[in-house]
């Protein structure tokens, strides 16, 4: 497995990046259910996380951010149901635009090999709208622009597949696969949005070096078939308990990472974003997740835990 990771790692750092598509998270690893179905009750716990992103600051009004996310999901294994669930809340804010994406999950899970994999798919609603009221058009009274707050919502359906051992993981999915068109209506005025079909692929490695220090690269790669965007991450851990590392996202810029796990079952992390490579302003991210622990009888597997998350 060591050697397909590094694989991939060869194959996706040779593609031209360029490009925002959906909202971003520079803390990808530890969010994975938010573009991947499959991830759902791989962890064996009720797994939560939260999620605020603030991008590009000083570039809003008052001196905010020009974007703001905010992503919260829930994960649980369900053996009664021979895999797990999940439900993953995306809220995104740019300027006067605002979307809302809301997925449930279910994914399919089996031992394979030294692992597990998980095959699953999401089905939700997926929400756009803009406050026109708030906008400065060019020429007043376009007729393309609504006077007032417009929204308009559509079926959303993604799928994926996650695999993992207890050192290494990968997982391929893919979100808004009905390419769905959403309406925003206004008197006689219809606006149109197509939401463009995405695609994942998100790998990592864990490396003991000692008993105390372990190494954990990884990647994130998304793409619309036109556009794509690729993090390439690694991660030092102290003893199980603190992290830090560096991303490095092509054609923008370098991200700092740094964590704790404050308890068994309770972590905190902070991203920042140095730009680079365009004019745009840094950006800063926070995560919290809690894992609560559920007690049941298993039967002794060959498979184990993964020991990042």
């Amino acid at each position: 497995m060591k050697k397909i990771f590094i694989l991939i790692l060869g194959v996706v750092s040779v593609i031209a990046v360029s490009a925002q598509i959906d909202p971003q998270f520079s803390q990808n690893m530890f969010n994975k259910l938010a573009n991947n179905p499959g991830f759902a009750g791989s962890r064996g716990d009720i797994s939560t996380s939260v999620l605020h992103r603030s991008q590009w600051m000083g570039f809003g009004e008052d001196g905010g951010s020009a974007a703001s996310t905010q992503n919260f999901s829930i994960d649980a294994e369900l053996p009664s149901l021979y895999g797990g669930v999940g439900l993953n809340v995306v809220k995104d804010n740019v300027a006067e635009f605002s979307n809302l994406g809301l997925q449930a999950s279910y994914a399919f899970r089996t031992e394979l090999g030294v692992g597990q994999i998980g095959m699953g798919m999401s089905v939700g609603m997926y929400q756009s709208g803009v406050n026109g009221g708030a906008l400065r058009p060019a020429a007043i009274g376009d007729p393309a622009i609504p006077t007032g707050d417009v929204k308009g919502s559509s079926l959303d359906i993604g799928a994926g597949v996650y695999y993992n051992t207890q050192d290494v993981y990968i997982g391929i999915s893919s979100s808004h696969m009905t390419e769905p068109t959403i309406e925003w209506s206004e008197g006689s005025s219809i606006n149109t949005l197509d939401l463009t079909r995405h695609y994942f692929l998100i790998a990592g490695y864990y490396h003991e070096i000692n008993s105390i220090l372990s190494l954990n690269p990884s990647i994130y790669l998304k793409s619309d078939g036109a556009t794509s965007q690729l993090d390439i991450n690694t991660n030092l851990i102290y003893n199980n308990k603190m992290w830090g590392g560096v991303s490095y996202r092509l054609d923008e810029g370098l991200i700092l990472l740094a964590g704790m796990n404050v308890n068994e079952d309770l972590r905190f992390g902070l991203g920042y974003d140095v730009t680079i490579m365009n004019p745009m302003s840094n950006s800063i991210e926070f995560m919290l997740g809690y894992n609560f622990k559920i007690k049941t009888n298993k039967a002794v597997s060959k498979y184990k835990n993964p020991r990042f998350l």
